[in-house]
């Protein structure tokens, strides 16, 4: 990893009276990089970034942000981290803008940096429209991004979100992903914990897939995936001379099985996407007429089943 490592955990360890929650973690985050801890509720996800942001006492493990160490007590090292947790940290009765004031004099911002800041933050988080609206009336989606503003606000190295979707509305939880996008976009560290694949694919760089304390894998999504050796599924809707399709089908290069089922041909292929339109010459060309295709490509679900035996939300 060429650039600047911003965040650097090893070999994290707690316990719990006889429960351990978490067991040799270690991963790294560097400038730019939004790195995924992905694994179900219960997972371990929530105390390994307690512990990483020093916000929990740590049993074994060391952690370092933006080359400093960090414990519990650390200062240096805690004021380049911006924590957006589970809950809500806002004030009901103030305004957007009054509540991004309010933690911006508690980061010891000032005057017009301040308030130059938190303009920019709201357009960020996509509300400047509702600045001066009490944050009470917001809609929970409003509410989870005015709390992610005030982790932006002092331009910390380190942003940490904690399942910052959960309970969000669809059009709320696009905004967040869109504010998360461009962050790292910015240069800024992006530590990012779900249970939600699809947020994990869409923006994390590199993924810890996290399981009774324990990162069972990590790496790209395309390494992870490397990982099963699954190949793409196809599935071709078709009428005509199905059982000659197949054969022209199973000689293609790139398919690796072919069959026939229910009035459709199933696939088996490396690449459908770059070998789709050799696909579907092979299936006219033997007398086949394709009225429909859907692509079923491996992704970070099937790995998590791989892993660990269960789905992502058992």
């Amino acid at each position: 990893m060429s650039q600047q490592l911003v965040l650097e955990v090893s070999g994290l360890r707690k316990v719990f009276k006889e429960l351990v929650a978490v067991d040799d973690v270690s991963f790294a985050i560097a400038a730019g990089e939004t790195y995924g801890l992905l694994g179900p509720n219960g997972a371990g996800k929530t105390t390994s970034i307690s512990m990483a942001c020093g916000i929990l006492e740590r049993d074994g493990g060391t952690v370092r942000v933006d080359g400093h160490d960090l414990t519990t007590s650390s200062t240096t090292a805690k004021a380049a981290i911006g924590l957006v947790p589970q809950d809500l940290a806002i004030y009901p009765d103030l305004t957007a803008r009054e509540n991004l004031m309010f933690f911006g004099r508690l980061y010891d911002m000032r005057a017009k940096p301040l308030k130059d800041r938190v303009g920019e933050v709201l357009a960020i988080i996509g509300l400047s429209d509702r600045a001066d609206d009490r944050a009470g009336q917001f809609s929970g989606g409003m509410k989870r991004r005015l709390n992610i503003g005030i982790g932006l606000l002092h331009r910390p190295r380190l942003l940490v979100l904690d399942e910052p979707t959960v309970g969000v509305d669809p059009q709320s939880r696009n905004a967040i992903l869109e504010s998360v996008e461009h962050l790292s976009d910015e240069g800024m560290a992006v530590l990012y914990t779900t249970h939600y694949m699809e947020e994990a694919e869409r923006l994390c760089d590199r993924v810890g897939i996290i399981d009774e304390g324990l990162i069972k894998a990590e790496g790209t999504r395309a390494q992870l995936v490397s990982m099963i050796g699954e190949r793409d599924r196809v599935s071709l809707t078709a009428e005509g001379n199905i059982a000659a399709a197949v054969a022209a089908l199973q000689a293609a290069p790139a398919v690796d099985r072919a069959s026939a089922a229910d009035g459709s041909i199933v696939l088996v292929v490396d690449g459908a996407r770059r070998a789709l339109p050799d696909l579907l010459r092979r299936a006219s060309e033997a007398g086949a007429d394709v009225t429909g295709v859907d692509v079923s490509e491996p992704n970070l679900e099937a790995v998590f089943l791989h892993l660990t035996g269960k789905a992502l939300r058992d």
